[in-house]
């Protein structure tokens, strides 16, 4: 599975991008205003410490076809490199998404609550779809359920869309959608350090150090 981070701190995204191997980095208007900036300011941020060959999603906030085609337009060319422009599924999304892969974008397919959304997406042309895991467990569903079947669709159908899992709580909705078959995932960057804590892997190690440390001098 994919791993991608999904938030706008530059120190942090720094900092998980030095320790974790990461594919590249997820935002939306929601993250973008909680970090208080511009986007095209930030976006270009992110890119300068990602560099050119990682992801980078960025999301339109426009509603209309022609008016989500140019503000695609506009990010692509504030941030270059490996960028995908991230349509909410709507009417108007779905279009957009047609037109925008016959404009050479890739697409990410975002707020997708259900997995025939997701598939209208995959037959529009996204590249990947976001099913908000969390947001869906919220509305009395079953988040994971519906990572899994938008999962056995594609492979029922045989789409090349690949399915980005967002919206998470906790590591146990990480670990779940991996089992289910999500192709990717985008994590906040919190829950990346809980990703690999666990206290048995600490005392492990300190027993090591103690027992150890007198067989590992190094003699010229």
């Amino acid at each position: 599975m994919l791993y991608l981070i999904d938030d706008a701190n530059i120190e942090s995204i720094k900092t998980i991008t030095q320790y974790f191997p990461i594919h590249g980095v997820t935002t939306n208007p929601s993250i973008i205003a909680a970090n208080g900036e511009n986007v095209y300011k930030k976006i270009k941020a992110i890119r300068d410490v990602i560099g050119p060959d990682l992801e980078l999603h960025a999301q339109v906030l426009e509603s209309t076809c022609d008016e989500i085609v140019k503000e695609a337009i506009r990010l692509r060319d504030a941030v270059g490199g490996n960028f995908f422009v991230k349509v909410p599924v709507t009417g108007e999304g779905l279009k957009s998404i047609s037109v925008l892969k016959e404009l050479g974008f890739n697409v990410t397919a975002t707020a997708i609550f259900t997995a025939q959304q997701a598939l209208l997406a995959s037959t529009a042309g996204a590249d990947y779809v976001a099913p908000y895991v969390n947001r869906i467990d919220n509305f009395s569903s079953d988040g994971i359920g519906v990572v899994g079947d938008i999962v056995n669709l594609f492979e029922m159908y045989g789409k090349d869309t690949k399915v980005l899992a967002a919206s998470f709580k906790n590591t146990q909705q990480v670990y779940n959608v991996a089992m289910v078959g999500s192709h990717a995932a985008t994590i906040s960057c919190d829950l990346f350090e809980q990703l690999i804590y666990h206290p048995l892997t600490t005392s492990a190690i300190m027993e090591f150090e103690e027992k150890g440390a007198e067989y590992y001098t190094y003699e010229k």
